[in-house]
């Protein structure tokens, strides 16, 4: 399978931080790997609604959740780019992995054991000069991983507030020209041995 990497763009501000660091980082894959950009604000989901003791989910067969359905299946790389919201991914980026739960016991889509074996990336902006604050969103992003057998890249952290500020950190924009030329292993949960 020929790489397909999915940007999913969790903001809430068109061209922000998060995005213009992703975008820099996307600068870097060969030209003959596919991309596809999905900004979750032209593509609102709505709330998840949990079904898993009444019924079983049916597949979106159109809107926003069917391309998000659609875009996440094809991907070979799922890059979540979604800024720091209160030391976690944004509300659209939640509500998008919230989908994933629907999908999950959606009868005939076999979602985990599709995406078993991909690699799931992050990519986020922060206001804040110490980087652990951020461990909640990576936490997010690698437990996710974990528990659909996925590979995880990690999180191409960069700093900034205002827009455009995440241009000016030089050690980001370093940090983007390698971000995707590595194998990602195996995510595991921190509780397992290596």
């Amino acid at each position: 399978m020929n790489r397909r990497f999915l940007f999913v763009l969790g903001s809430a501000r068109p061209d922000g931080n998060t995005e213009l660091l992703a975008r820099r980082a996307a600068e870097q894959l060969p030209p003959d790997v596919e991309q596809q950009w999905i900004d979750l604000t032209a593509h609102p989901l709505p709330d998840f609604e949990d079904l898993r003791h009444d019924s079983d989910h049916v597949r979106p067969a159109g809107g926003s959740a069917g391309l998000l359905l659609d875009a996440t299946l094809a991907a070979t790389d799922l890059v979540i780019a979604s800024p720091l919201y209160w030391y976690s991914v944004s509300a659209h980026t939640k509500r998008y992995l919230d989908h994933w739960s629907g999908w999950l016991r959606t009868p005939g889509l076999d979602f985990k054991a599709t995406m078993a074996g991909r690699t799931l990336w992050g990519v986020t902006a922060l206001a804040h000069e110490e980087a652990e604050v951020a461990d909640p969103l990576a936490g997010t992003l690698n437990n996710s991983a974990a528990y659909m057998g996925m590979r995880f890249g990690g999180v191409l952290l960069g700093n900034g507030s205002r827009p455009g500020d995440v241009l000016k950190d030089t050690e980001a924009l370093a940090r983007a020209k390698t971000f995707f030329a590595g194998e990602a292993p195996l995510a595991r949960f921190p509780y397992e041995s290596d």
